[in-house]
């Protein structure tokens, strides 16, 4: 049986920590940062761990 592939989007967007949490860049940091408060985009900025039924997919997309 061939080998699994890695989802080559998956890859791009999550990372995975040494506990083996996933985690994900925030929405709403691309564009208008004259409209959002400087303390939001801050905390935008900071990763987060993914919830866990979609770390159950992205886990599966990114082969572990």
């Amino acid at each position: 049986m061939p080998k699994q592939k890695t989802h080559s989007g998956a890859k791009k967007r999550f990372k995975v920590t040494g506990s083996g949490k996933i985690m994900k860049q925030q929405a709403n940091l691309r564009h208008n940062f004259e409209g959002k408060p400087t303390k939001r985009t801050r905390r935008l900025s900071q990763d987060q761990v993914l919830a866990p039924g979609d770390a159950k997919v992205a886990k599966k997309l990114l082969g572990l």
